[in-house]
């Protein structure tokens, strides 16, 4: 009970993280520095069914002060332990994206999304598959001191298709929900 609580606690505050962004003040002739932001997120998640570790870095670029693009790029390790012996599994992506703030702190996103997906099948086969995604939405970004912030985002990835019987896909909905607080470098 105790593994399942830590794990819900992890995989909810310390999921993907975006990237302090909000509508700051621009100067009147704002340098290439001063219009880069970054973040990223580090997420968690122990059970007695897996492992799991996410590592996700991301860059952006405040065209004006309302609306930015970036990317992400993201590595997610799997140690499945329901298997003998235990199995792991790597997944990783790119996720170009823009954000647009309509009024501090409500904000549209778009992203498309390249997900290199790895999935076990037996305790010596995987399945590796490639998934392309666009999702869209909105979400809301609170700021908490300067580098650091509270997010949560609402998207639908509109390439959604359910799995068909003995296929796998890296989402179990068409709706991806993000919560949790920023990891502005």
């Amino acid at each position: 009970m105790k593994k399942t609580l830590i794990t819900l606690l992890a995989m909810s505050v310390c999921t993907l993280a975006m990237a302090q962004w909000g509508e700051e003040e621009m100067s009147d002739k704002p340098t290439f520095r001063e219009r880069i932001f970054t973040g990223g997120g580090f997420g968690l998640s122990f059970s007695n069914y897996y492992d799991f570790i996410s590592v996700s870095p991301l860059i952006g670029y405040k065209v004006t002060p309302k609306l930015a693009a970036g990317i992400q790029v993201q590595y997610r390790y799997t140690k499945y332990k329901e298997f003998t012996p235990k199995f792991s599994t790597n997944d990783y992506g790119i996720s170009p994206f823009v954000r647009y703030s309509i009024y501090a702190p409500i904000f549209l996103q778009a992203e498309y999304e390249y997900l290199n997906y790895e999935y076990p099948i037996t305790t010596s086969e995987s399945i590796r598959k490639t998934y392309n995604s666009f999702l869209a939405g909105g979400g809301f970004f609170q700021p908490i001191g300067r580098h650091a912030g509270f997010y949560a985002v609402a998207m639908y990835n509109f390439s959604y298709r359910a799995a068909n019987y003995g296929e796998v896909t890296p989402y179990n909905s068409p709706l991806v929900l993000r919560v949790g607080v920023t990891a502005g470098f």
